[in-house]
């Protein structure tokens, strides 16, 4: 067998499994700090065609957590900046990187062609809710990040159903608006099972670095590289098992 950049990979998931992997196209909708490891792994996966979306540019404090992050990078837009990296591991990797706000009236031209696959990784409960309304209502393939912040065990990482989803303050605001739309709970996220409503969770607020009013503002939580990277490339492994399995997972 000859060598290339996917040889690993052709090993583990056969020629027919790889074949999926080039042919697919996902969407990653946040490209933050769960979102950055998400479309790492993805690249890295031979995922054919990638549409890379966040309307942030990058600011000091990502610099904790977030792979795009770099202090070369500062003020620029996540998307091109997630752009230029893919394109670096895969070259033949079609991307389409798109600096947009996500809301009701944009997402379905921001999810047009038919994705394979549609990563959440956003972290915002307006913009999170359209997306995932949208989703599941027209029966589109995805998973869904919930709340990384605070958590410190690996170990208590998971992939399970919306409604299982608990000690997550993001998923109890999320699921009161989506029951209210009459949303069903079904969908797979990457969760964790730590307890930390002991913990104080507002710290300071953050000024949003968009325009104002788009719904950005909001107060800041701790957060480990470790966690949040974990919570990336789950929802990653979910996307690529998915893509090579001959039936979907649950």
């Amino acid at each position: 067998m000859p060598a290339d950049q996917f040889t690993r990979l052709r090993l583990l998931v056969g020629d027919e499994g790889l074949n999926r992997l080039q042919n697919a196209f996902v969407v990653v909708a946040g490209l933050g700090a769960v979102g950055s490891y998400a479309v790492e792994a993805l690249a890295r996966a031979g995922i054919g065609r990638l549409r890379l979306i966040d309307n942030d540019v990058v600011s000091l404090s990502n610099l904790n957590r977030q792979l795009f992050a770099l202090h070369s990078t500062l003020g620029q837009p996540k998307a091109q900046i997630a752009n230029a990296r893919v394109l670096d591991i895969n070259p033949d990797c079609k991307t389409e990187p798109v600096q947009a706000f996500i809301n009701a009236d944009s997402i379905p031209e921001l999810l047009s062609g038919n994705p394979d696959f549609v990563v959440d990784a956003i972290d915002s409960l307006n913009p999170k809710t359209e997306l995932i309304s949208y989703l599941r209502t027209n029966n589109r393939r995805f998973i869904s990040a919930m709340g990384a912040a605070l958590r410190t065990n690996p170990a208590l990482i998971q992939t399970g159903a919306m409604s299982k989803v608990n000690h997550c303050r993001l998923a109890f605001m999320l699921r009161k608006r989506l029951r209210r739309r009459g949303v069903p709970l079904d969908f797979p996220c990457v969760f964790s099972t730590e307890s930390r409503e002991h913990i104080p969770a507002p710290v300071y607020p953050e000024e949003s670095e968009l325009t104002p009013g788009m719904g950005r503002e909001r107060t800041v939580m701790g957060s480990l590289p470790t966690i949040t990277g974990i919570f990336g490339l789950t929802l990653a492994n979910y996307v690529i098992q998915n893509l090579t399995a001959s039936q979907p997972l649950a």
